[in-house]
């Protein structure tokens, strides 16, 4: 078996913190400018457009701009532009598109849409001279660097890193920004927290939930797109609170959790879930979280918006350990390529 420290999505994954440090310096003139502007022309609503990981840092995205900002945040279906060829109106809105290539055809397709509907545009892409990159209205590079694991980390962590930098600064949120100036130490911190407890327990597992709530329901999403894609084992993410509606019939023993808690409102919640699981037999990973009888996960303390970006960080070392451990080869998932062009 290859050792843990010898793959790309290990080698990348470790970048992340150098990635968001380097994007935050490169970015601090168009980031003010651009939170300027929509401050000074506020929008009436924001609309993204993401595949896979990317569409998993949009859903972070929407709960952050929401709870910051206060405007609705919706999530387009780019087969609406690509396939049926419809564009709805965009008046006045902000449409921002992520995506780590920057070509693939139906986001782009739903970007144009939303442009031509009279939307500003914003393109949060890794592959500056992409065509996402070149016809959005402002460019919010990534600056992750070549990424060549199938499996998308340090530019996922990028995203989010980008998302919480715009938010910030167009809230004038100085809390949020002084802690951001922070974030790329502590999430050389989450790299080296140990979870071992949970690549331990799930190496034969079969299967699992993967929960959040609020501002971490996004990390849930990617954590479980990673055990697919790396670790051959079935993984759904749901809120909190969405769990209990149906989902619970299938939690017990043999069953477990892995559950994301951030230090927000939502951690009270988050909480009455894992002691409802235990008191079913249940078994518990969790993040931030002291619950007796759960597996605690070590997470640095952070400010609460910032915490799911160094959870999923940590997340990564210990998913691509598990992928090993349970003979896949986390850099080269099984039917999947590097660059996914949908239509």
């Amino acid at each position: 078996m290859a050792n843990a420290q010898s793959t790309r999505m290990f080698a990348e994954a470790g970048e992340a913190a150098e990635v968001v440090a380097r994007q935050f310096l490169a970015n601090a003139e168009a980031v003010e400018k651009l939170a300027a502007e929509l401050r000074a022309k506020p929008v009436r609503g924001v609309v993204t457009c993401a595949r896979g990981s990317s569409d998993h840092a949009a859903t972070f995205a929407k709960y952050l701009i929401e709870t910051r900002l206060g405007l609705l945040t919706t999530s387009l279906a780019p087969s609406i532009a690509s396939v049926y060829g419809a564009t709805p109106d965009f008046a006045d809105m902000l449409a921002i598109g992520i995506s780590q290539s920057g070509k693939s055809p139906d986001i782009l397709a739903t970007m144009r849409a939303a442009k031509a509907g009279g939307a500003r545009t914003v393109a949060l892409v890794n592959v500056a001279d992409s065509p996402l990159a070149t016809e959005a209205d402002t460019l919010l590079p990534l600056h992750a660097g070549p990424e060549k694991s199938v499996a998308a980390t340090k530019s996922y962590i990028a995203s989010i890193g980008g998302l919480l930098n715009l938010v910030a600064h167009w809230a004038g949120d100085a809390e949020l920004l002084t802690a951001l100036a922070g974030a790329p130490d502590l999430l050389r911190q989450a790299w080296s927290a140990d979870w071992t407890p949970m690549v331990d327990k799930l190496a034969d597992a079969r299967g699992l939930y993967v929960i959040g709530r609020g501002v971490g329901f996004g990390v849930a999403q990617e954590a479980a797109l990673k055990f697919k894609e790396t670790c051959g084992l079935h993984a759904e993410a749901f809120s909190a609170a969405e769990v209990k509606h149906g989902p619970m019939a299938l939690v017990g023993p043999g069953f477990p959790l892995l559950v994301f808690r951030q230090a927000d409102e939502t951690g009270d919640g988050v909480d009455e879930l894992v002691r409802e699981v235990l008191a079913r037999g249940g078994e518990v990973l969790v993040t931030g979280s002291e619950v007796p009888g759960a597996i605690a996960l070590p997470t640095p303390e952070a400010h609460p918006a910032i915490e799911p970006m160094l959870q999923i960080q940590s997340f990564y070392r210990a998913a691509n350990a598990l992928s090993l451990r349970r003979g896949f080869d986390p850099d080269r998932p099984p039917h999947l390529a590097k660059v996914t062009e949908t239509v």
